[in-house]
């Protein structure tokens, strides 16, 4: 396989490993306001991805030094032409991750209530946004000759990038709320398959609506192939969660998840920037690569380290297994 090939696949795998595993955060962070009736509700949300979330959102950071080794004219042209939304992104982020440390530093409701709008709508923001980037990545934005990015923030945020962004959003939120019903008992986890159940029918007709745009306009073989495969695993776990099967529901999500953003790819692939003004400006895995002494390093380098990361990955789950339930949370508050 050529390596920009290779690695255009392996840029991918990073941002599915991000989406699968951050989107579980976002979900479970803008569940709050629906799942939270009091503290000790609101701290078994924020507890059951307390020892997770940042080691979830490194993927981002994986991601992106990825794409910028592989991929510097790509890297180049996303970061500085998508600027403003990726720093109402990082903001979010840090917004986010203020709060789930702050939150527990003070005892008054007014301090917790201020946190808790802060990790909503840090959960809310990059969900929406990550969407309305990749769509109009996908989609296609004007680019000079030099590959550099000639619209504004307002051209980000046409029909199709929204669509795309109430998609991820929606999708990230049904995730994140089978993933309360699984790591919770009693009334809390039986509020959350409820709500996983409603929102789960708003998710799989968006979704539909936004897979369907995507491959009439821009689908190959291989986006239906996986978009099919995305459409059955949503439909699959909410059927799932409805049966009371939380751990096959989060399963399938999981799958949804990443079947969706591999379809993305496989619509923009053999282009990572596609110029809709003149496809003459596109940036392609041939003309946006490093060289190949650069990407061969980088092959070596991903062989002996991801499959670390990976197991660690893995070992901290299986350490943070158990459910988190309500005896729990108020013992340790006295």
């Amino acid at each position: 396989m050529d390596l920009t090939v290779l690695w255009f696949w392996i840029v991918a795998f990073m941002f599915v490993g991000y989406f699968v595993l951050d989107g579980f955060d976002f979900g479970v962070g803008m569940s709050l306001p629906f799942l939270g009736k009091d503290e000790t509700d609101r701290r078994v949300l924020i507890n059951t991805i307390g020892p997770v979330w940042d080691l979830n959102e490194t993927w981002v950071i994986v991601a992106g030094a990825s794409l910028f080794a592989a991929f510097p004219e790509w890297y180049a042209t996303l970061f500085s032409g998508f600027y403003l939304a990726l720093l109402l992104i990082l903001l979010a982020l840090i917004a986010r991750g203020v709060s789930f440390e702050y939150r527990h530093q003070r005892p008054e409701s007014r301090w917790k209530k201020w946190f808790d709008g802060m990790i909503v709508v840090g959960s809310a923001v990059p969900a929406l946004l990550w969407g309305v980037a990749f769509a109009n990545i996908v989609q296609g934005v004007p680019l000079d000759a030099d590959h550099n990015y000639t619209g504004t923030l307002f051209d980000l945020l046409n029909p199709y990038a929204l669509l795309g962004g109430v998609t991820t959003l929606l999708l990230f939120f049904t995730h994140g709320v089978v993933f309360a019903s699984l790591k919770t008992e009693g009334e809390l986890r039986e509020r959350a398959r409820r709500l996983a159940a409603r929102s789960g029918l708003i998710t799989i007709v968006v979704a539909a609506l936004f897979l369907l745009w995507t491959g009439l306009a821009f689908g190959t073989f291989w986006f239906w192939i996986l978009a099919v495969a995305a459409a059955v695993a949503l439909i699959g776990g909410w059927l799932a969660n409805r049966r009371g099967a939380e751990g096959i529901a989060f399963t399938l999500l999981a799958v949804t998840v990443a079947a969706a953003v591999l379809s993305l790819f496989a619509a923009l692939f053999p282009d990572v920037m596609p110029a809709s003004n003149d496809p003459a400006n596109s940036l392609t895995i041939v003309n946006a690569s490093s060289t190949t002494y650069t990407l061969t390093v980088m092959s070596w380098v991903a062989v002996v380290f991801l499959p670390l990361v990976l197991l660690y990955q893995g070992w901290t789950y299986w350490v943070f297994r158990k459910r988190v339930t309500r005896a729990s949370i108020e013992a340790a508050a006295h």
